[in-house]
């Protein structure tokens, strides 16, 4: 239900989840839920080892069992055209290649699809499943990411690409930090982490017709996934229809068209019916990503006085032996300070696994865990308060491009953040402050995101009854995208948000960008807006066409909207009712499409979101138990949509960084290069139980160049920096610095 919402701190109301009640009632179709006649079922079958080849597949008992359709794999399927045949001798895939499911008999990690079993119900997939037997040929294979750091290297594409912002960076003198006044030197690790969404990934496959194809897939971006599936099958793209209207939380793991989609549409072509497949819980630690092992080394020197001279920053990430995924972890290191020497250095390690790939707040996370834990390593070495030290080295203008800040209200957030949080009562020495016989420490650590905007085009149909529509081809994973798009489509049409209605979640939209790096509000936003604007423009032109209406001077500047109605000025003029102009001109409807892309501002400023986070963590001198009792966090985003979502984003954000910083690691058993955390009994995410009061603050002002709303991403920067502002506290409290995520008991008794 539409209704306005407002807390204390909100200078406006903020409208209540347009997809609310869908939700809460069960009405809202996901991925899995479409229903369809003769609807097939598939159940994937994976490999036992994590690197060799498949010798023979026997699936002759699987063949015959009830309700079996078919048993697919790469000795039958009937292939993805953009894979080409394979070569004879077959090789294995040269770095750079995304994996070819169902294409030839190579492993090249434990969990890789080999085979599909498509029936006519779950139950008789997942028995036929089990009769299949497939023989391998084992080769040795190397997980285990510690004991082959040495192997690490330089990308191939960034040493192909010269202008690579992974390239080796140097400003002013390298060697700087080895005269350093005072200097401390560490290294950091974050384990693997997965994202885990509470549903599953699950994909319908239909082929309309033998050149066309509609899929219902989990993903965070139908217009790539359109374009991507065209592609690889070799269709039209209008041919090719994606839909995903409602998504059960993503964080990353929807960004690319994985293998199992690709299977999906395989099956459904071999045995020509709808197949779908809902990937159980175990599947989705080797079949949709993850955020990559991390190893990073940083080095901060400084005067006495706690001026930065010198940073360097080393940071390797884990990829698969067949693609390079690059994360920006060393990349933040180079504008979130003033320092006059920087040194940034990022490789790549290859092993017998699957493609990582973006989690949220990628790479920003993982590196500003090291470097904001680095810094409450030099705060203690100099004796200087952590929020202090942040503050004397604040960067007033972008050091690594040498560009002021579009706008940047850090400071503000230290200033909200640390009166909110009552970091004043906060004793410099670590293990000196207690309660109820626990130990208490105090943690903050410093936020930022850069700013993406792309080009993204909206429809805007106002109805004969008064009534808007607004389209884009967006995603809503989670923070709340239609009700924003609507509270913007309600401020520049004046209409009230019951009477407008925002569709996304198909291709058939108009363009627009994945959910992804916080670019939604920004770029999509942007689009809405301008349609919006764009459709007044269009009425106004309508109105003046009607004598006696008052319009005939007016300038499009100066019209105001209120109520659906227009008016002339901001004077007491009655105005005229959208539905009034469409009724004189006997128009059904007025329809607008534009489209908001970036300009020239991108090269003019250098664009962040900001923000801080404060904890404080309780732990038990007994057992090591680690509770976070309390957490502010304040970010600087620009202008505030909608404050009710954003506060949950901003509270998830946080949710997530605890998990990352206290529970999250994939373990992995070695000797089989296979995962041993299967479910959420042994991978371990944050409960309610875990969760403490968390209030959330912004500056909410306007940036006046990044877009015409003046609104910057918030839902990656929400997680940067909380898992070191936890460990930051959890050294307070212990005088214990644990460096290796996450921070279990174990590590501090």
């Amino acid at each position: 239900m539409a209704n306005a919402h407002q807390n204390p701190a909100e200078p406006h109301p903020s409208l209540d989840r347009v997809d609310g009640r869908l939700k809460v009632t069960g009405a809202a179709t996901y991925s899995a839920e479409y229903p369809f006649e003769n609807l097939a079922h598939a159940v994937l079958i994976t490999s036992t080892i994590a690197k060799g080849r498949i010798r023979t597949i026997d699936a002759k008992a699987a063949e015959t069992a009830p309700g079996v359709l078919a048993v697919l794999s790469h000795m039958n399927s009937p292939g993805v055209p953009a894979y080409g045949s394979v070569k004879l001798p077959a090789e294995r895939a040269p770095v750079g290649t995304a994996f070819r499911v169902f294409y030839d008999e190579f492993i090249y990690f434990s969990g890789q699809p080999v085979a599909m079993v498509v029936a006519n119900t779950p139950e008789q997939a997942r028995h036929a499943a089990s009769l299949v037997h497939v023989d391998y040929e084992s080769e040795k294979h190397q997980t285990d990411f510690e004991a082959n750091l040495s192997k690490a290297a330089v990308a191939t594409s960034v040493q192909r690409n010269k202008t690579s912002p992974f390239q080796d960076y140097d400003r002013g003198n390298p060697d700087a930090i080895y005269t350093a006044e005072v200097k401390i030197e560490a290294t950091y690790t974050i384990p693997t982490q997965h994202h885990q969404p509470l549903e599953p990934h699950a994909i319908i496959a239909v082929w309309e017709a033998d050149d066309k194809l509609t899929v219902y897939d989990k993903n965070q971006g139908v217009k790539s996934a359109q374009g991507n599936l065209a592609q690889a099958f070799k269709l039209p793209r209008e041919n090719v229809k994606v839909n995903s209207k409602f998504i059960g939380g993503a964080f990353g793991s929807g960004i690319r068209v994985w293998p199992h989609t690709v299977a999906a549409v395989l099956a459904a072509q071999k045995v020509n019916r709808p197949v779908k497949l809902v990937l159980g819980r175990e599947l989705m630690f080797t079949s949709v990503g993850y955020r990559p092992f991390t190893v990073q080394k940083i080095a901060i020197g400084a005067t006495k006085d706690g001026q930065f001279t010198a940073i360097t920053h080393e940071g390797t990430g884990q990829t698969s032996t067949y693609e390079e995924h690059l994360e920006r972890t060393i990349l933040a290191t180079r504008a979130m300070y003033v320092c006059p020497n920087v040194s940034t250095r990022y490789r790549l390690l290859n092993l017998d696994v699957n493609t990582p790939t973006w989690m949220r707040g990628p790479g920003d996370a993982t590196g500003m865990f090291a470097l904001e834990s680095a810094l409450d390593e030099l705060a203690f070495a100099l004796s200087i308060d952590p929020l202090e030290l942040r503050l004397r080295n604040h960067a007033d203008s972008d050091p690594e491009r040498h560009l002021p800040w579009s706008a940047k209200s850090l400071k503000d957030c230290y200033r909200i953040g640390a009166e909110q949080f009552g970091w004043k009562n906060r004793i410099l020495e670590p293990q000196t402050m207690k309660a109820d016989g626990m130990l208490v420490g105090y943690g903050m650590a410093s936020s930022l995101y850069g700013f993406h905007r792309h080009p993204s085009k909206a429809k805007a149909v106002l109805l004969a009854d008064g009534s808007v529509v607004v389209q884009s081809a967006t995603m809503d994973i989670g923070p709340g995208t239609g009700t924003a798009m609507t509270q913007i489509a309600a401020t520049m049409l004046g209409v009230n948000p019951k009477k407008i209605r925002f569709d996304l979640g198909d291709s058939g939209l108009p363009d627009a960008p994945g959910q992804n790096g916080s670019s939604t509000i920004p770029s999509v936003g942007s689009a809405v807006h301008a349609v919006c604007k764009a459709l007044k423009i269009k009425l106004l032109t309508l109105a003046v066409a009607i004598p006696g209406s008052g319009f005939a001077d007016v300038r499009p500047e100066d019209v105001t909207v209120k109520n659906g109605r227009l008016f002339p000025s901001a004077d007491s003029s009655p105005g005229i009712a959208y539905t009034d102009i469409l009724k004189h001109h006997k128009l059904t409807q007025v329809e607008v499409t534009e489209e908001s892309k970036p300009g020239a501002e991108r090269d003019q400023y250098s664009m962040y979101s900001f923000g801080c986070h404060f904890v404080e963590v309780h732990v038990s001198p007994v057992t090591g138990e680690v509770r976070v009792k309390r957490v502010v966090t304040c970010a600087d985003v620009g202008k505030i949509i909608n404050y009710k979502t954003a506060r949950s984003q901003s509270i998830g954000g946080v949710v997530g960084g605890i998990g990352m910083a206290l529970m999250e690691e994939s373990a992995m058993d070695h000797r089989y290069g296979r995962y041993v955390t299967t479910d959420f009994a042994s991978y371990h995410i944050p409960v309610h139980a875990d969760i403490p009061q968390i209030d959330v603050f912004f500056v909410d002002q306007p940036d006046p160049y990044v877009n015409p709303i003046g609104s910057k991403g918030l839902g990656e920067i929400a997680i940067v920096g909380v898992a070191a502002a936890v460990a930051n506290a959890v050294f307070h409290a212990t005088g214990k610095r644990i460096r290796q995520l996450p921070i279990t008991p174990d590590k501090l008794l």
